[in-house]
């Protein structure tokens, strides 16, 4: 019961999650590239996308769902000339974010099923692993098509 509820909080302050995150990121010098080159309301938007639907994700998609999803983000990341480095820290922020948010509405300190809050834990973790990791699948994809197209730019 106790991870419904925590799905729950997340899902309906998905906007509050989201605008904290963005103000996170603008003082985070780690963030800095990906905020000059990505507009800021497609990062709210993605945020907010996560943080909506992170039930969603985390019980009825499939891998191959967010396969689909965040090799298409890793490819357009790279094409906006964000950094490897740099997405990898956006996605963790992401993540620790919503931690902190969980700790400040006092959730992960309460006596609690214990075992529903480790298959949740689990279930969240495993999705930011797959998001880094498909995310990065398209980021290698789209560098290669980039250099195979100079390559074949200097041929011509």
């Amino acid at each position: 019961m106790f991870a419904v509820r925590m799905m729950q909080l997340i899902e309906t302050h998905a906007d509050v999650l989201s605008e904290g995150l963005a103000r996170k990121m603008r003082t985070a010098p780690q963030c800095q590239e990906l905020l000059r080159k990505v507009p800021a309301d497609e990062l709210k938007r993605r945020s907010h996308e996560i943080y909506r639907h992170l039930g969603e994700w985390l019980t009825t998609k499939t891998e191959s769902d967010i396969e689909e999803r965040y090799v298409g983000l890793g490819m357009r990341r790279a094409r906006q000339g964000v950094s490897f480095s740099t997405l990898l820290w956006a996605v963790s922020s992401t993540k620790e974010y919503l931690w902190e948010f969980l700790e400040g509405e006092g959730l992960l300190e309460q006596p609690v099923e214990l075992i529903g809050e480790l298959d949740l834990l689990h279930s969240l973790e495993r999705f930011f692993d797959r998001v880094l990791y498909f995310a990065s699948i398209g980021y290698e994809h789209e560098q290669r098509e980039q250099t195979e197209h100079l390559r074949h730019a200097h041929v011509a």
